[in-house]
């Protein structure tokens, strides 16, 4: 007889709106495609195929453990391959081979201007990984949790962080230039006068998702002042520190590079390498007060959580990314920034490509429509100012099944307190991507500018223009 689990132990969790949609996407492709329409993507995150090809990240792999082999032991060359390659694919610690975390940390600390120490990185499953620790350690405590989040915030942090029945969410508005400081300190003391214990605060200050923005220095900064103030920390998720359109010299430095005691970075190469791998990596050099006023590491709680939940990591996937750490004559890169302008010669030309669309076709209508710039990332937040539509999940099937347009709707993304504030939080909002298209070269061009041809086209309909 199957056990039945007390209803009180039990916690029914919405789908997010990402995947909502990618649910309903066969049956709305195949009602646009029975009109004749093509489908034009403006709606998932992926990397894009022309910049994500494996067989060159494999070929890189290949010959770097050659390499090694053969300064190992030239004569047997093909012996120490073999010893080479066993305990890759082989049983390994929590933290992984020292050599892919000390060519990270050699290479990422030159590009974003910090000294990173290697053993305090911690190899996760991807950047989500690092998000499902961070949240264990707090959810073992067995008080009253609150989350510091944007609002609009990351889906899949909310769907992990509201696992727990223990947790809320306390959310800060955005404005261009990232959270209020003044609302995020005043959230931090109304989350510990209702009684929770503060988490952390959770963002993805570089290419925002699905927010659209960079945070500016300034607002780093005083963002910053609050942690150090209030004595709690930032989660920085960094997908997109290396997919960016500004100049070197205008991209402000990440919360880790600022004070690394009262950051946690996550890193991840999905967009610099490959998602497949799921390659990442949680640093921190924060201490934590225990039981008793014992300090200890943050890196050391983290440990012990992923000895408990992953156990080991892949190390065959840490030294491929070791691998592409390194130049054709395989020597370690100084920098992983020429492998991203490759990649955000395709990123930047879409970019432009969209946002161009966007002023063309619905010029001399900047009182009714407005769209946010991004300087990093993959997303603009396309903003209907008059609410002449509401985004709901109607609207935006509608224009999937009639115009052949993929976005997503943008109140999925705002966390329930905000929603309380307002109603009607993200319903006058569409979250445009410009990462995807099927087609390579010219064909990519063409598949981004039928996109916002066919999306600017649908809403002036929509709107009555």
């Amino acid at each position: 007889m199957a056990k039945t689990i007390p209803a009180s132990q039990l916690r029914l969790h919405p789908v997010s709106v990402t995947r909502q949609m990618a649910a309903a996407f066969p049956r709305l492709k195949a009602m646009a495609e029975a009109k004749g329409l093509r489908l034009h993507h403006l709606g998932a995150g992926y990397p894009h195929p022309e910049v994500s090809d494996p067989t060159t990240y494999i070929a890189q792999k290949n010959a770097y453990f050659r390499h090694l082999a053969q300064k190992g032991d030239p004569s047997h060359s093909e012996d120490a391959l073999r010893a080479l390659l066993m305990p890759l694919y082989g049983y390994t610690d929590t933290i992984g081979p020292a050599s892919a975390r000390q060519a990270f940390a050699t290479v990422y600390g030159h590009d974003f201007g910090f000294s990173m120490n290697p053993d305090l990185l911690v190899p996760t499953v991807g950047a989500t990984g690092g998000i499902s620790l961070l949240c264990s350690l707090y959810e073992r405590s067995g008080e009253k949790i609150a989350y510091l989040v944007d609002a609009p915030t990351y889906t899949g942090f909310v769907s992990r962080a509201g696992l727990s029945s223990d947790a809320a969410f306390y959310s800060v508005d955005l404005d261009e230039e990232g959270p209020d400081p003044v609302a995020l300190r005043a959230q931090i003391r109304k989350a510990r006068q209702d009684g929770r214990k503060v988490a952390f605060y959770y963002t993805v200050p570089d290419g925002h998702n699905p927010g659209g923005i960079s945070f500016s220095d300034a607002r780093r900064q005083a963002v910053m002042k609050v942690m150090q103030e209030e004595e709690t920390f930032v989660v920085e998720d960094a997908p997109y520190t290396y997919i960016s359109y500004e100049k070197a010299s205008s991209r402000p430095k990440p919360f880790i590079a600022m004070d690394p005691t009262h950051a946690v970075h996550l890193f991840t190469a999905s967009k610099i390498g490959l998602p497949g791998p799921r390659v990442a990596f949680l640093y921190t050099e924060i201490e934590m007060t225990i039981d008793a006023g014992q300090k200890v590491p943050l890196r050391t709680l983290v440990v012990t959580e992923a000895s408990g939940d992953t156990l080991f990591c892949n190390p065959e996937a840490l030294r491929s990314f070791e691998a592409y750490l390194h130049d054709e004559n395989l020597e370690l890169r100084k920098s992983l920034w020429p492998v991203a302008q490759a990649k955000n010669a395709i990123y930047g030309e879409n970019r432009a490509i969209v946002l161009g669309g966007l002023d063309e076709g619905l010029a001399g209508a900047s009182d009714q429509f407005g769209w946010t710039k991004p300087g990093a990332g993959f997303f603009s937040v396309f903003t209907f100012k008059k609410r002449q539509v509401r985004t709901t999940p109607e609207f935006v099937e509608k224009l999937i099944s009639e115009y052949g347009v993929v976005t997503i709707p943008m109140f999925g993304f705002y966390p329930d307190d905000a929603r309380k504030r307002d109603p009607e939080a993200g319903l006058n909002q569409l979250r445009l991507s410009f990462c995807f298209s099927e087609h390579i070269g010219e064909g990519r061009r063409d598949d981004m500018r039928e996109a916002v041809q066919a999306f600017t086209a649908a809403v002036r309909v929509e709107c009555g223009l």
